[in-house]
């Protein structure tokens, strides 16, 4: 995987500089800029003197690698203020014992219960139908 984007970089930078030289000779830029989704092994096409050649390829739509992408949760002193309110929100209506809220404390606690189960029930649903749309052979 690493080798792929190394050699996707190798060669854009080769075709840049090419692309480069060419316009250093000509003394003018490029008339076009084209944007190029290439799949499987199929190889980047050449740029040419008045035009540029920007590759990607379709099963990568990162420009990150995969390997050097940070999936750690943000933290909180990152997040919005937005995101900081709804979590404080959140975590003091369970501890309040709130209506909607599943918690054994305060006389509206019980009601969110029905409505936790409710939200678990489709989100699995969900994780299901996407997990049978990625295996190959799955329904589409």
């Amino acid at each position: 995987m690493l080798r792929v984007v190394v050699g996707v970089v190798a060669m854009m930078s080769a075709a840049g500089a090419v692309a480069q030289s060419q316009q250093a000779e000509t003394g003018q830029p490029p008339q076009r800029i084209r944007n190029v989704t290439v799949t499987g092994q199929q190889a980047c096409p050449q740029s040419t003197s008045d035009e540029v050649v920007v590759c990607s390829r379709l099963d990568e739509p990162y420009r990150i690698p995969k390997g050097l992408r940070d999936d750690r949760p943000i933290a909180a002193q990152n997040q919005s203020w937005v995101n900081r309110t709804a979590t404080m929100d959140q975590t003091g209506r369970v501890a309040g014992g709130l209506p909607d809220t599943c918690s054994p404390v305060g006389t509206g606690g019980q009601s969110g219960c029905a409505l936790q189960r409710n939200q678990a029930f489709a989100a699995e649903r969900r994780a299901n139908a996407q997990a049978a749309r990625t295996v190959p052979g799955g329904e589409q």
